[in-house]
């Protein structure tokens, strides 16, 4: 109803920006391009596209419901018509200096904004982009199942986000493959041009999300979106790259080896000389003593619209935790430099019991590199399995602790952090 009164109307690229239970539809006048601001409770609407239950009760029967969609699904992406970089551009506002209600629900005791609550709506922004570029206009569902594969790069580019401030979120598909898709978000507010990059990657699945499914190729028009659509190729090559040269996979580099020896040697007990008497260099910490755990219980309040916990959710819990595992190393307040391969590995049910683990595993000079990894419980089974695993990049003002491994798989977290540092740092220049 509302998409055919938006087109009665001459409204272009219906858009929605999640707010966990509130969302901001943007919809652009065609000939004038001015863009309209209409508040509507976004969960619904999202469920409305894809067919799901607003009723956690009624789930299952709307799972069953949702099955029949396969029928639309293409069999091929050349079935599929080639969209633009222009049909998926979404500019979303969240109004918090003009709504201290809504205002309220992001603030921290900093008076700062919760940087949680942007990483959800992130999320649920990159996923609406994502629908924007597959929407097929004669269907009224969506037959398509598009979730978070992994957040590639989060750049802060300004340290405060005002609380008072309006902040605008722009964003578009800037990659795409056959079945999976790239899209690439900035955040401002009216003091800063900038405050963040973004780049999401989203996968495509099938009604019931057991199989892939393909995605509208993209038209490239002129040479700008041709170094747009180069950049997320050479994404696609370096998380490649790095997933194959991962710890878990190979041995370390022989520069690595040498740097973990040199660790080794320099908590060495000179007056025993001995492999198994350590001893902590001054001003350091042991990476065993530099860590902080959580427990969440997955609630139905907490799903997505495919009946799963909200990836956003899951993303500001584990920084959450990740911010106060910094703090309390430091001995002051973080603050926020980069977000880093976040890997969803494995979608987490309504149910289970998420485990959240925090260790900081890499510093060096006022930078705390810090890697949050989280898995469920199965109570019945007593089964664990990994879900995700996060890096964040912090910075303090004050001098910090060296961070020590003692043991080898502590050496290799070490190194897997120094890692993320290093490839952060070179995206910031």
């Amino acid at each position: 109803i509302l998409r055919q009164s938006l087109s009665a109307c001459g409204l272009l690229n219906t858009v929605l920006l999640l707010s966990n239970g509130t969302c901001y539809v943007i919809s652009q006048y065609v000939s004038s391009s001015v863009l309209f601001l209409i508040i509507f409770p976004v969960r619904n609407r999202l469920r409305e596209i894809v067919g799901a239950s607003t009723n956690w009760k009624d789930h299952q029967q709307a799972l069953a419901e949702r099955a029949s969609l396969s029928q639309n699904l293409a069999k091929s992406q050349d079935e599929l018509p080639a969209k633009t970089m222009k049909d998926s551009a979404i500019e979303a506002h969240l109004p918090l200096g003009t709504q201290p209600a809504l205002r309220e629900k992001y603030l921290n005791y900093h008076n700062s904004v919760r940087f949680g609550r942007i990483l959800e709506d992130l999320d649920s922004l990159a996923v609406l982009i994502c629908y924007s570029h597959t929407w097929n206009e004669e269907l009224q569902r969506s037959p398509l199942s598009i979730v978070t594969a992994l957040v590639d790069q989060i750049d802060m580019r300004q340290n405060i986000i005002f609380p008072d401030c309006d902040i605008k979120f722009t964003g578009h598909v800037t990659w795409v493959g056959k079945t999976s898709i790239e899209a690439t978000m900035h955040m401002s507010q009216v003091l800063f041009s900038n405050v963040l990059d973004a780049t999401f990657v989203m996968v495509a699945r099938d009604p019931e999300n057991k199989r892939a499914a393909f995605v509208n190729p993209l038209k490239l028009e002129g040479p700008e979106e041709e170094a747009i659509f180069h950049q997320g190729e050479v994404n696609k090559t370096r998380r490649v790259e790095l997933s194959t040269a991962s710890l878990l996979k190979v041995a370390p580099t022989a520069e690595e080896r040498t740097l973990v020896h040199s660790l080794f040697l320099n908590t060495l007990d000179t007056r025993t000389v001995s492999f198994r008497s350590r001893v902590l260099p001054p001003n350091s910490m042991w990476m065993e003593d530099a860590k902080m755990k959580g427990l969440e219980i997955c609630h139905p309040q907490e799903r997505n619209i495919f009946n799963r916990i909200f990836g956003g959710f899951l993303m500001r819990k584990a920084y959450e935790l990740g911010w106060a595992n910094a703090c309390a190393f430091a001995g002051g307040r973080p603050t926020l430099v980069a977000v880093d391969d976040i890997v969803f590995r494995k979608p987490v049910e309504i149910g289970s019991l998420l485990l959240l683990s925090s260790q900081v595993c890499y510093t060096e000079g006022i930078h705390i590199q810090v890697r949050v990894h989280t898995e469920v419980l199965d109570p019945l089974t007593r089964q664990h399995n990994t879900t995700n695993v996060f890096h964040f990049t912090f910075r303090v003002e004050k001098d910090i602790p060296a961070i020590v491994p003692q043991s080898y798989g502590e050496s290799m977290l070490y190194l897997d952090g120094k890692r993320h540092f290093d490839e952060t740092m070179r995206s910031q220049g």
